[in-house]
């Protein structure tokens, strides 16, 4: 077809112009109409040709057409003729890249009228504060763009060792979220703050002569030590107050272990870097829960084979669903969390632990008791047994009895105070305050935080009981569930808006610090107790400086202040360790095992993304694959392979749960390695009003968990209700021929016996053998190595490389086409057994190949190599080809199919890194090695005129590796680590054979198995 009659062309050369309008094509450039602009603005998939036949209607339309395309006016009658126009004209706009179709709307910049003096743009500052989650924190240094916040990396002075975590990557997009709360309302009419006090005054003035009997404060689980303070001084002025507490996934389980065990609540702190030996009944203490950040850094740190250090620890787990820390497992056995406990009895009585003489009924574990048992008893002082948080109380006592009969108290295993300022039997504390509201007695109901009417215990009908309060009063970030059925809706202040402190998992206490003030006028729960004292109006910073003041006295305060502030850790505040010996007969206490069960047993867990929730409006958190799963945008009721075949559901069937008494709806998902006889389900999802992102994703689980079964409970019941629900999985979109070695493994006993193990079993050719012409590296070659033996596939990388590089979010519908935009994934294999499989992650960012295929392909050189090894991207050359892709055979490429990036939002416009590009749709992307750090890095070198330093650079995902698995650097410094890594006779290159010679390189899998165990 000549260029002249191809319709495709009625609107110039199909070639972008996106560079300015008067490049654009004189037919193009008349229809840059504000409706046109408008409507394809807000245009994708089938919505989009809708909105054109929308536009086809005008008449400012219709006239441009008669005027301009004369030869389809005779035919614009006839309606397969319109349509079939519309339709070409639809992919002429798309591939012609309309000039209103992408162009990012006119800014306007306003400089300082006086700049601080340590402000020097594009120069980012650094802060440290930390991010409070349950009864943990995690300490954060956060990068600051002349006073924007755009990223958060672990501090490396902190407990955690500059460890991060998924929420804390993700907390950024949080701050500048939209659907965060704008402003103070009174059932739903905005109010001013000085409003809000005088009504809250009066109440206060009453419950003065009442001694506050009519006073009741709901927060969630409390370690700020100030806010602790304060809430105990309210507690002085009105002593028949009360404060409660809830945290749906908070530590109920072991602080009533540590109860029955001990006879008082403690703080229980492991030392993996003692450990050689380790038993996990039911934890993902690699993953979840305090501390977890820590202990994968010190738990990796002594399975690390180098030279001729092959020394390793040994993990064995229980649990009913894989986590991350089943996949580091030397030996993991899926048992239901019922048949745990029993496991555990057993193992403690074969330990010779104080059982009171009972021990556990027959479970599939059975045969790893006397083995276990052993094993632990070799490494006596040098073992450790860890229960889960989600395991009932008598297994967190039996894990400090077998602790007890091992000697690993003060070695493995060290306790202190409780981190928590209270901690209180939770569920018990719920339901004194909803005696309470049933007789009427709460005058003032003051939530700090939390969403209590979407989480709380199902059979507490928390709902409608709170409406019994007189005056209800919700402090929270959003207007949720709670805050629909409260008088009063304050704004809150995210944590980096404002000044507090916290505690982390031993107890050490950060300050944390204001990064932006507030966006929307919100105050912290420190100001708001403030206005109930009726004390003078104070700032959180005079509040938490003023407590401080009173715990560090002397004429060195300010000093010591500046310095606590500055590096994110209080001196000496870590809790000490005591000494504590078990409750005599605490087993005796506990009542008769039960009969035998009927029915499934459900397992609730906390969403790996959205956790109890309070993150179900976070789009990077709902977009990012889950661990094991790969799950997005959605929880679902996993199920075993062999209880599915028992169901006859499969996955993306939908079935009907009946449990107590309660039904809803879930979709099924499979998941190999699940207990058999179990289903999990995940709690967090099923918002009602949760943001534009989150609302009515999901069901919700907390609409059957009671109190008395808080994580795990016999008698379920489902059947099939329905098929074809769309789940969506990444799991299998990018996979590749696990016959071409992409997992390399070997055990520890085989690597000794021929460390040659990993390299013989494949082939890569030699470097002459290849067209390419050769070339020399003279100053800097950029790799990368990937310790799969470290990696927990754990995912913060995935979630860091986001946040780094303006990575936009595409929805459930796109990541079900496949058009999801991380630039890293994590993919995860099995070996062995469908009911028991060996577990695998291998993370895949670019290659970063040497003879990289995608390279020959681009017609435009969008895609090429550096003069020290990097395939870069060159974005405004990009027209869009996807022959780079195509060509590559890791698929770690993404194209922008529609254009993802929003940018109409003010807020998310302060979010981003100034220093990477955001791009527009008919662009690819992927990883280059964050080569906006390496650039920073080597100006700064070229300035001092040396050569960059190793460990200098440190790209996104590297930085927030809880385990250090990711190693990035200059592999022509023979001394930096990752030449030392590369070095290792455990390194290979992912699909070497086809001679792409990538700079990302992995080390093999290696694990420790107990040559006594029955494999």
């Amino acid at each position: 077809m000549s260029e002249s009659n191809n319709p495709l062309n009625v609107f110039g050369d199909a070639h972008h112009h996106h560079d300015s309008e008067s490049t654009a094509p004189p037919a193009a450039r008349k229809l840059d109409l504000p409706g046109v602009r408008a409507l394809l603005e807000k245009s994708h998939g089938r919505e989009y040709w809708r909105s054109l036949e929308d536009l086809a209607q005008t008449d400012a339309f219709q006239d441009l057409m008669h005027r301009e395309f004369p030869r389809y006016a005779s035919e614009w009658e006839d309606g397969d003729s319109r349509r079939n126009f519309i339709k070409l004209m639809g992919a002429s706009l798309a591939l012609a890249g309309l000039t209103a179709c992408t162009r990012q709307p006119a800014e306007q910049i306003t400089p300082y009228v006086r700049q601080p003096e340590e402000v020097v743009p594009g120069r980012p500052l650094f802060f440290a504060t930390a991010m409070p989650l349950g009864a943990s924190a995690t300490g954060l240094l956060v990068e600051s763009h002349e006073g924007r916040p755009t990223k958060v990396e672990g501090n490396p002075d902190h407990p955690s060792l500059g460890a991060c975590d998924v929420y804390a990557q993700a907390s950024v997009l949080g701050l500048y979220d939209p659907d965060r709360s704008q402003a103070l309302a009174l059932e739903g009419e905005i109010r001013s703050w000085g409003a809000f006090l005088g009504a809250v005054q009066q109440v206060i003035a009453q419950q003065k002569g009442k001694r506050g009997a009519g006073l009741r404060i709901l927060t969630e689980t409390v370690t700020s030590p100030t806010l602790a303070n304060q809430i105990r001084e309210l507690l002085v002025t009105f002593p028949s107050a009360k404060w409660h507490q809830w945290e749906p996934a908070g530590a109920h389980s072991s602080v009533a272990g540590a109860q029955l065990a001990f006879g008082q609540p403690v703080n229980t702190v492991y030392d993996l870097r003692a450990a050689d030996v380790i038993v996990s009944l039911d934890s993902d203490f690699l993953s979840s829960g305090p501390g977890s950040l820590r202990y994968a850094r010190d738990f990796s740190a002594r399975r690390r084979v180098r030279g001729e250090q092959t020394e390793m620890n040994r993990l064995y787990v229980a649990e009913p669903m894989p986590t991350p820390t089943g996949t580091k497992a030397d030996h993991r056995m899926p048992l239901r969390a019922a048949d745990v406990e029993q496991f555990a009895w057993s193992l403690a009585a074969a330990l010779g632990a104080d059982t009171g003489g009972r021990k556990g009924a027959a479970t599939p574990a059975d045969k790893w008791v006397f083995p276990v048992a052993r094993d632990l008893q070799k490494h006596k002082g040098a073992s450790l047994v860890i229960a889960g948080e989600q395991q009932s109380p008598a297994v967190h006592a039996l894990a400090h009895a077998m602790n007890a009969a091992l000697g690993n108290a003060g070695k493995t295993v060290l306790y202190t105070e409780p981190v928590e300022a209270s901690p209180v039997d939770q569920v018990a504390s719920l339901y004194d305050l909803v005696k309470d509201l049933d007789a009427g007695s709460v005058d003032l109901l003051l939530i700090l935080g939390g969403n209590p009417a979407y989480n709380a215990p199902v059979e507490l009908g928390f709902r409608d009981r709170l409406k019994k309060a007189a005056l209800r009063v919700h402090l929270s970030l959003d207007e949720d569930e709670t805050s629909e059925l409260c008088h009063w809706h304050l704004p809150m202040t995210h944590y980096l808006e404002t000044w507090s402190d916290c505690r982390t998992h031993d107890g050490t206490v950060t300050i944390m610090q204001p990064l932006i003030a507030p966006l929307y006028a919100g105050k912290s729960a420190h100001e708001v107790l403030t206005m109930l004292t009726g004390q003078l109006e104070r700032t959180s910073y005079q509040i938490v400086k003023d407590y401080w003041a009173t715990q560090h006295t002397g004429a060195d305060f300010e000093a010591w202040w500046r310095k606590a502030v500055h590096d994110g850790v209080v001196p000496d505040s870590a809790l000490p360790a005591k000494s504590i010996a078990l409750h005599g007969g605490w087993a005796g206490s506990l009542p008769p095992q039960p009969a035998s069960p009927q029915g499934l047993e459900v397992v609730f867990r906390p969403d790996p993304a959205v956790y109890d929730g309070r993150f179900a409006n976070n789009g990077w958190l709902q977009e990012w694959p889950r661990p094991i799963t790969q799950l997005t945008w959605d929880n679902a009721a996993i199920f075993s392979p062999k209880t599915a075949q028992e169901k006859g559901v499969v996955t993306t069937d939908l079935v009907e749960i009946s449990y107590r008494g309660y039904k809803m709806r879930a979709p099924v998902f499979i998941q190999p390695g699940h207990a058999d006889g179990a289903v999990t389900v995940h709690l967090g999802y099923g918002r009602t009003r949760a943001g534009h992102v989150g609302t009515r994703i999901g069901f919700n689980a907390y609409g059957m968990r009671t109190s008395s079964a808080l994580w795990q409970d016999y008698g379920m019941d489902v059947r099939k209700a329905g098929s074809d629900y769309l789940l969506v999985s990444v799991q299998d979109y990018h996979a590749l021929d696990t016959e071409r070695h992409t997992i390399e493994k070997a055990d520890i006993a085989e690597y000794r016996k021929n460390p040659k193990v990993i390299q013989e079993n494949f082939e890569q050719p030699a470097p002459e053998l290849t067209l390419y012409p050769g070339f020399t590296y003279d100053k800097y070659a950029w790799g990368m190595a990937i310790d799969l033996t470290a990696c927990t596939g754990c995912g913060a990388c995935v979630v860091a490389c986001q946040a780094e590089n303006n990575i936009a979010v595409v929805g459930k519908q796109e990541v079900h086409h496949g058009r999801h935009m991380h630039w890293l994934r994590v993919d995860s294999y099995y070996h062995g057994d469908i009911a028991n499989p060996e577990i695998y992650n291998q993370p895949v960012p670019c290659m970063q190949c040497e003879n990289a295929p995608c390279e020959l392909v681009c017609p435009v050189q969008a895609t090429n190599h550096s003069s020290e090894g990097l395939n870069d991207m060159v974005y405004n050359r990009c027209v869009g080809t996807r022959y780079c892709s195509n060509n590559c055979p890791y698929k770690v490429r993404r194209f922008n199919f529609f254009l993802f990036s929003d940018w109409n939002t003010q807020q998310f416009k302060l979010q981003r890194n100034p220093d990477v590009t955001v791009r527009s749709r008919g662009v690819m992307e992927k990883c280059t090695y964050c080569v906006q750090r390496i650039n920073k890095a080597k100006i700064d070198a070229e300035k001092e005129d040396r050569y960059v330093r190793d460990g200098e650079i440190q790209t996104a995902c590297q930085a927030t590796c809880p385990t250090e698995a990711i190693i990035f650097g200059n592999i022509n410094d023979k001394n930096s680590r990752v030449a030392g890594m590369k070095s290792e006779k455990t390194n290979y290159g992912l699909l070497a054979d086809l001679n792409t010679r990538p700079r990302t390189t992995y080390l093999a899998a290696l694990r420790n198995p107990n040559p006594e165990m029955e494999i």
